[in-house]
């Protein structure tokens, strides 16, 4: 267990970033995640609104319960009591741990507004945050404290997506489009304000560290502005490309449904 916790640092070799047990781990995570997002959603999906919003609250409570004790873990391990300020909220999974609460907790076009957000990026951060995170899998083993609890929180945005999705709970309305795209930037400003005064790379907005940013980073060629406006510019393209997608599917259903006009 201690081994596992890496109190003293992890004395085991990372298998590294795409290997067998990288790539077994995350899927039989994202089975799980998949499995029990059908099976709730399917099953809530004619429920009223109260019954449907316990699962979420349910995954809301675990996220930012398995995330603050990751914190409070890292500040003790590393005998550090400023190591919070380099596990702020201000990556882009990492918003979920906002999101989701609000979307389990508050009413009104707030409410709309998280549950889009939430069904919009909950699944990407998941594929992401296990598959493509090569800053974890590159530096530490595969089953340790730091992968296992980043594998388990961005596994259940992947579900809380996946849900809200399956039981209806969505509603991308075009009202709220500029409030999914103003929390977005938000974020993104306060992570470049944290990485100037931290030296750090919130929101993989300096340097994509071995992840699939690295291919924008390349591209670039490291630019200073270039890759940060790419980089957002990429979410704000996300966000309308699903909204696009979502409104022409269900545009094609309408017309399949209508009914046949007759002379």
């Amino acid at each position: 267990m201690k081994e596992f916790f890496g109190w003293d640092g992890y004395a085991r070799e990372p298998e590294g970033f795409m290997s067998l047990e990288h790539i077994l781990f995350v899927t039989a995570l994202m089975a799980i995640m998949a499995c029990l997002a059908i099976v709730l959603g399917r099953r809530n999906r004619h429920a009223d609104e109260r019954q449907k919003n316990r699962v979420l609250v349910t995954a809301a409570i675990l996220i930012d319960s398995f995330e603050l004790f990751k914190i409070v873990l890292l500040c003790f391990r590393g005998k550090d009591p400023w190591a919070w300020l380099y596990t702020l909220p201000l990556f882009m999974c990492s918003i979920l741990l906002i999101a989701i609460p609000l979307a389990a907790f508050s009413k009104g076009r707030v409410r709309e507004a998280a549950l889009d957000f939430v069904l919009i990026f909950g699944l990407l951060g998941a594929v992401l945050g296990t598959y493509g995170a090569g800053n974890n899998y590159g530096s530490y083993p595969v089953l340790s404290f730091d992968n296992v609890v980043s594998g388990i929180t961005h596994s259940i945005s992947g579900f809380s997506s996946l849900y809200i999705g399956i039981s209806g709970m969505a509603s991308l309305k075009r009202k709220n489009l500029p409030i999914t795209f103003a929390v977005l930037l938000g974020f993104a400003v306060c992570a470049m304000i944290a990485n100037g005064l931290l030296d750090y790379n919130y929101m993989f907005l300096v340097r994509g560290d071995g992840t699939p940013y690295d291919i924008l980073y390349n591209l670039v060629g490291g630019h200073p502005i270039l890759y940060p406006m790419g980089v957002i510019l990429l979410f704000l393209l996300y966000i309308a490309a699903f909204y696009g997608v979502y409104y022409l599917i269900h545009a094609r259903a309408g017309r399949k449904t209508s009914p046949v006009k007759t002379a």
